[in-house]
């Protein structure tokens, strides 16, 4: 589903990745863990094709063994990339399903349906209830519901996730999990940016290690469970 080979990045003359090279593999839920600074939410950024705005990248990244490394964001985003940012990015005059009939439906072929309007609302009752009110007025769990089912709209084959459980509560932070593993049996393949590795462990197939701009190390579910302890105290969490 997703390859990347070689890839750095930078902010001025501050390299911020480090020829990271990587692969997600189709179904698949693959966590990007690091600590804050580490360039997970820039290897986002390359992966959409938004760093352009911030700096310079080289390296090549792959989508279903096609090129995409000098595609524009919407290019890509039509090739099914999905991006879940971690500002969420809700739109602050408009209502809960405004957001959520702004989603354009993705052409990417042989992916997931686009979610309709009636599913998204089956899967999450909260955007229900608050279909009327402003995006904003919501708490933090219901945005993260709101931008999240925004992309499921689109039919995204790929969702990169960044730091969706940061802030939520307990309550919010299952849900997040159930959610992510429905859309994986549907189809839907995501790569995630997670500091709680509890919740890593509990949802991933694969984790990737990240430090300094670089990929240090490859884990499975397994080895992040028997380490889980020492990777807390990695992160300073």
């Amino acid at each position: 589903m997703l390859r990347v080979d070689g890839l750095s990045a930078w902010y001025g003359e501050a390299q911020a990745l480090r020829e990271v090279s990587m692969r997600v593999d189709e179904g698949e839920i693959v966590t990007l863990v690091g600590r804050n600074g580490a360039g997970k939410t820039t290897l986002l950024r390359c992966l959409m094709g938004l760093h352009g705005t911030y700096g310079r990248t080289m390296g090549t990244i792959s989508v279903s063994g096609v090129d995409v490394t000098g595609l524009p964001p919407h290019a890509r985003a039509r090739r099914g990339l999905g991006y879940v940012p971690d500002d969420r990015g809700i739109y602050a005059t408009l209502s809960v399903e405004e957001n959520l009939m702004l989603a354009p439906v993705v052409k990417s072929g042989g992916g997931p349906e686009p979610w309709p309007l009636e599913r998204v609302y089956e899967t999450f009752p909260h955007l229900r209830e608050r279909r009327r009110s402003p995006g904003t007025t919501l708490s933090g769990g219901e945005q993260q519901m709101l931008v999240l089912a925004r992309v499921l709209r689109t039919g995204a084959r790929l969702l990169l996730c960044d730091e969706p459980t940061e802030g939520l509560s307990p309550l919010f932070v299952q849900r997040i999990g159930e959610i992510l593993r429905e859309v994986r049996e549907a189809g839907t393949t995501v790569l995630l940016v997670e500091q709680n590795v509890h919740f890593a462990a509990s949802v991933a197939d694969r984790h990737y290690l990240l430090a300094e701009g670089r990929i240090v190390e490859s884990l499975d579910r397994d080895q992040v469970r028997e380490r889980e302890h020492q990777l807390l105290e990695y992160l300073g969490i």
